[in-house]
């Protein structure tokens, strides 16, 4: 008994040379396609997270607008989970990269003042440490006399607050006034 042929070689296959099977472009990889959702709801979140005011001021289209702040009154886990998939839904159609370069200079804000602030915190450490270096330095950044005074006035007070466990509000003081004299004469 002879077998049929399903397919022979000469008869039944022609092949397109335009046509090449291997370099079809089907667009993004399922892959590919899964970290765009997942980074679209990072910025869903990201969005959530914003204070009030901040949200406002980004001109939200208003479907992406109520999606965030319906977002931001539920507590429930799964549901919390199925807005934010939803927001990243509402993102595909939207214009994404100014609302990424828009968190991202809040983010730099952010992140130059919590670099300001720690090195307020540092020369507040180097003046209850007394390091003569440190008083030296901060002299030369003041005009006022006064100013000086007042600053070793607030040391030596968080100093005696340390050493007697009280609360550290000379300390906080300190740091203020430092803020204030960087804010308004310069450099930290």
């Amino acid at each position: 008994m002879s077998r049929k042929r399903a397919f022979n070689d000469d008869e039944n296959f022609e092949a397109h040379p335009d046509e090449d099977t291997a370099a079809v472009d089907d667009g993004p990889s399922k892959s590919e396609l899964k970290r765009q959702d997942l980074q679209r709801r990072e910025l869903g979140v990201a969005l959530v997270e914003l204070p009030a005011a901040e949200l406002e001021a980004l001109d939200l289209p208003e479907r992406l607008f109520d999606a965030v702040t319906a977002c931001r009154t539920i507590t429930a886990h799964g549901a919390r989970l199925r807005q934010e998939m939803y927001i990243a839904k509402v993102l595909r159609h939207v214009d994404v990269e100014s609302i990424r370069a828009t968190l991202e200079r809040r983010s730099e804000i952010d992140r130059q003042r919590v670099r300001r602030e720690h090195a307020l915190e540092q020369w507040r450490e180097r003046l209850l440490a007394d390091e003569p270096d440190a008083w030296t330095e901060i002299a030369a950044t003041l005009d006022d006399p006064a100013a000086l005074q007042q600053l070793r006035t607030l040391a030596r007070q968080a100093r005696a607050e340390k050493a007697a466990s009280r609360s550290p509000a000379a300390a906080r003081q300190l740091f203020r006034r430092l803020r204030d004299i960087f804010t308004t004469g310069g450099d930290v």
